[in-house]
């Protein structure tokens, strides 16, 4: 199969998109199939990712990100690789000139939504402008074949906007390198030595420092005892972030991946995730693949991966004090060994088989049915 991945942000950014997109390229060169890629240009962007030209274009730089512009680049890219399919991971300006320009050539294209744009426009209280926004989400989604969602709640936004043609499709986790065996690991040991020096309980998080992350959470645990905060990550708001929190036992560990990041997560005790505008979550599945119990927000990806009182704990996102509150859901888990040992035994089940591998094969399978979809009908001569 060919098939032409065109995507919003790619490396040397480290995001959920650009994350995405390098484990489907690595299992279509994996698996023996041909791509290209076309990226937004930046600094250091790479010719090439495992064998597959990157095409970079035109870009302008927006909150730290280089956001690709529409360009003749791309109509001419496409009609001479002549690609099965498109892959659009989370179309904007780019996407949506792609998408276009892949109807133009008869090629069917999948789109994957991976922006909650309700999140965003009620935190910056957007009011009229967020329609507007879902209007051009809509444009861009019903141009594509077929548009797929990571989430209950990402696929209730699109309904209600009124896109048509989607289906699931989440995110798959590396079992391997996240696993709780990490935790006798030197280094993870060391680690937690240093995040704990008095016995506290680690809890740990992992992401962009953003206002979308909603870091500002952390505050409502100041005053618990025997408690140490590991962030990992940088953004915007880290100094803003570290105003904050200042007094509070937090330790800033700047950021990671790979090997470290999966020895960060073996230092953690709990995961805890406090943004309410995730359309997915990977970090809380690397999380159960690492054993750890996650607390997270009763919004967006997050309930369709944790299961409450099960694996981890979903408070109530607009509750400060009470049962729901996230105060009082991370107190059950610091003052239970046991209950964390068990919630993160449980987490680390659900997620044995969700490997990229499976979630990619069953990504193919997709590509398939829009390609089959756009098949002209053969004509049978009369005889």
């Amino acid at each position: 199969m060919r098939v032409a991945v065109v995507t919003e942000s790619f490396l040397p950014t480290v995001n959920g998109v650009t994350n995405s997109v390098c484990k489907v390229l690595d299992f279509l060169a994996d698996s023996g199939h041909e791509a290209i890629l076309i990226a937004p240009a930046a600094r250091n962007t790479p010719s090439s990712y495992r064998g597959f030209t990157v095409h970079a274009v035109p870009a302008v730089a927006y909150r730290q990100f280089p956001v690709g512009l529409p360009h003749p680049q791309v109509q001419k890219v496409l009609s001479a690789f002549a690609p099965d399919v498109l892959h659009a991971a989370s179309p904007f300006l780019l996407g949506a000139q792609a998408i276009a320009a892949a109807n133009r050539i008869g090629v069917p294209s999948v789109a994957i939504f991976q922006t909650d744009v309700a999140g965003y426009a009620k935190r910056n209280h957007l009011g009229k402008a967020a329609a507007l926004a879902w209007r051009f989400v809509r444009w861009i989604h019903e141009a594509a074949d077929l548009t797929l969602v990571p989430s209950s709640s990402s696929e209730r936004d699109l309904v209600a906007a009124g896109v048509t043609r989607l289906a699931r499709w989440g995110r798959g986790v590396d079992t391997e390198r996240y696993h709780p065996r990490l935790r006798t690991h030197p280094d993870a040991v060391d680690l937690h030595a240093r995040l704990s020096p008095g016995g506290e309980v680690v809890l740990g998080y992992v992401g962009r420092v953003a206002p979308e992350k909603q870091l500002e959470r952390f505050d409502q645990l100041r005053g618990i005892d025997g408690i140490s905060l590991a962030l990992v990550g940088d953004g915007p708001s880290t100094a803003s972030v570290g105003r904050l929190l200042r007094g509070m036992p937090v330790t800033w560990l700047g950021r990671m991946g790979g090997e470290r990041l999966a020895v960060a997560y073996a230092s953690f005790d709990v995961f805890v995730h406090t943004g309410t505008e995730e359309t997915f979550g990977q970090t809380i599945q690397e999380a159960h693949a690492a054993g750890l119990p996650v607390v997270a927000p009763r919004a967006g990806g997050p309930v369709d991966l944790v299961h409450d009182g099960g694996d981890g704990y979903l408070f109530d996102p607009d509750a400060l004090t009470g049962a729901s509150s996230m105060r009082t859901l991370v107190e059950d888990l610091v003052v239970s060994r046991d209950l964390r040992l068990r919630m993160g035994e449980s987490g680390r089940r659900a997620v044995r088989a969700t490997t990229w591998n499976s979630v990619c094969t069953e990504l193919l399978g997709h590509y398939a049915r829009v390609i089959a979809a756009r098949q002209p009908v053969p004509v049978v001569e009369a005889v």
